[in-house]
């Protein structure tokens, strides 16, 4: 396994990392009063509007999958359209799964939804970027011994540290403490930021751990 590439890797996740730390101090030197607690609405657009960005843009500079093939113009147009709707119902399905752990049904919707978009960004557009619309290779990538590349491992860490994250946010909801950051859906969209940027820092520390006895089977 060559170290260019752990290198290639561990730069793009230190900018997305960076993307979520500047989501939170910038606009708070252009917004009055803005706050991860205050204004939390807003910060979920702002973190999923800046973490989604940098992603696409860091993907398409690395390439970390080149494709062979040359496509043409509209396979490309077909390609990004149907990526659009596949993040979008990943939005809609996390929402689901979401109200059915719990979250508020009526109320709260304009909350649970954007949780659900931050969750889609850290998790579905990852998958997008790297394998395309594609949900048998997601099934692949995700299944035992699925990896092709630290890519792909580094795809599966971050995607399970954001779950587990906004899993474990859920538990002081309910505890009778009276703190602003319990009011849904704070402790949760925290949680999942703060699983995403673990997974981001453990995946390339990992997978240099592991180099020798990781292998990948050819695309």
């Amino acid at each position: 396994m060559r170290h260019t590439e752990i290198k290639r890797l561990l730069s793009a996740n230190a900018i997305c990392i960076a993307s979520i730390i500047l989501a939170t101090l910038i606009p708070s030197l252009f917004l009055k009063n803005f706050s991860i607690l205050r204004t939390h609405l807003i910060w979920l657009c702002i973190c999923s509007a800046s973490v989604g960005t940098v992603n696409i843009i860091s993907y398409l500079i690395l390439k970390p999958n080149p494709s062979m093939k040359r496509s043409s113009a509209a396979h490309k147009v077909a390609k990004f359209i149907r990526c659009c709707v596949y993040f979008f119902a990943s939005c809609i399905l996390f929402h689901g799964i979401i109200v059915l752990y719990g979250a508020p049904l009526i109320e709260s919707v304009l909350e649970t939804f954007l949780f659900a978009v931050l969750l889609s960004t850290f998790t579905t557009l990852h998958c997008l970027c790297l394998l395309g619309p594609n949900f048998q290779v997601w099934l692949r990538v995700f299944s035992k011994n699925g990896a092709m590349s630290i890519w792909d491992n580094n795809l599966q860490i971050t995607t399970v540290c954001s779950m587990v994250g906004a899993w474990l946010g859920a538990f002081p909801i309910p505890l009778d403490w009276d703190r602003p950051w319990q009011v849904w859906p704070i402790s949760c969209s925290l949680g999942a930021t703060f699983g995403y940027v673990t997974g981001l820092l453990i995946a390339p520390l990992w997978i240099y751990w592991n180099r020798k006895q990781l292998t990948y089977k050819s695309r």
